[in-house]
């Protein structure tokens, strides 16, 4: 009878031993999760104050810097969440392509470039960009050669992804290139002032990145690029508004290389910078160098110079002097600038800074109101 008193108690004191053990760690794990939570909240409440600092200071959140990408993807914070329960931080590029993975290119390598539609945000008509007075696509032996991934809504859509008149290669700087001479006659003319006061826009893409109309010192970056512009004639003195056409493009692709992680480069940011200009063409007598070298036909597109915006040399929208056709001289340029900006955070730009983001709501909107 004693001895089974005795391990009675012996069990009782062992359970209670377990009991004080169980409840001090319990207690020391709440103490742990409290300063855990408290250390996230001091972090996050120093992260708020860094960010502010940064907003006071005039830092831009379109810029490809690094400050710029940290600033992007603190304002970003809620949407890159994953989870319903427990969310847990993402990459946006995570989020919203979930399985997408990098495409890596070699220097030198043929990159395609697809037009999308012609779209404005004044109405719902949407043109091919091929159905405007532009160069000719490429041979469909090339198009061949490099087909569009399509994905789930274009396959659903019915898009048709053409391949851009220009010719980009990995890290392969181009300099000012004319592409193709165009004569648009008067009814074209009417038409394409049109589609200039619709304020309708051309999409690029390049490794399934839409190309973007980016400014610092305003903070905006916007997706595609206007075909022109109108001058108000309260703006110019003259009677009647001008209009002025786009017809040299600047091309700016930003790309990220890590060989530790990956061979070749990543692509990281497409923008474009358009430029209206009529080209000067050199007169025969001046092809001709001192050194016998044969010069670039036009001396606004050379290898040394490069089109800028100057109301002095903006190209009209309009019939020639005696009522000929409009000639237009299209051109373009590609500069390859390294950045530090990780390829799944590449998207961030797109949702910050874009005062058109509001547009893709309604047009969601109106697809389910159609259907």
């Amino acid at each position: 009878m004693t001895t089974q008193k005795a391990s009675l108690a012996m069990r009782a004191s062992f359970l209670l031993t377990l009991y004080l053990l169980s409840s001090l760690h319990n207690a020391y794990a709440a103490t742990t999760r409290l300063s855990a939570a408290q250390q996230k909240k001091t972090e996050a409440r120093e992260k708020a104050i860094k960010m502010a600092k940064m907003r006071a200071a005039g830092q831009d959140v379109v810029g490809m810097t690094k400050e710029a990408a940290e600033l992007r993807s603190y304002e970003l914070r809620k949407k890159k969440k994953k989870g319903i329960l427990k969310r847990r931080e993402a990459s946006l590029a995570q989020v919203l392509f979930p399985g997408a993975s990098p495409e890596e290119y070699v220097a030198g390598e043929r990159i395609p470039a697809f037009v999308e539609l012609v779209e404005s945000k004044k109405t719902q008509l949407p043109f091919e960009y091929y159905d405007l007075p532009t160069c000719p696509e490429p041979h469909e032996k090339i198009q061949k050669r490099f087909k569009w991934r399509k994905n789930l809504g274009s396959r659903l859509m019915g898009h048709q992804h053409k391949m851009a008149p220009f010719i980009f290669s990995a890290k392969g700087d181009v300099s000012c290139t004319t592409l193709c001479m165009m004569e648009v006659g008067p009814k074209n003319i009417r038409w394409m002032r049109k589609l200039v006061d619709r304020q309708y826009r051309i999409n690029l893409t390049l490794d399934q990145l839409p190309v973007l109309m980016r400014s610092k010192e305003l903070n905006y970056a916007v997706r595609g690029y206007p075909i022109g512009f109108k001058a108000l004639a309260s703006s110019t003195g003259l009677q009647d508004d001008q209009y002025f056409m786009y017809n040299h493009f600047k091309f700016t692709i930003t790309y990220r290389e890590d060989p530790g992680e990956f061979e070749g480069i990543r692509i990281t940011g497409f923008d474009v910078h358009p430029v209206s200009i009529a080209h000067k063409k050199v007169s025969k007598d001046e092809v001709m160098q001192e050194n016998g070298e044969r010069q670039e036909p036009y001396s606004t597109c050379t290898s040394e110079v490069s089109p800028v915006n100057d109301p002095d040399t903006y190209l009209p929208l309009r019939v020639g002097p005696t009522g000929e056709d409009m000639r237009i001289l299209y051109s373009y340029e590609v500069y390859w600038e390294k950045s530090d900006i990780p390829w799944a955070d590449r998207w961030d730009v797109y949702l910050v800074g874009s005062p058109d983001d509001e547009i893709h709501y309604f047009a969601i909107v109106n697809s389910l109101m159609i259907v």
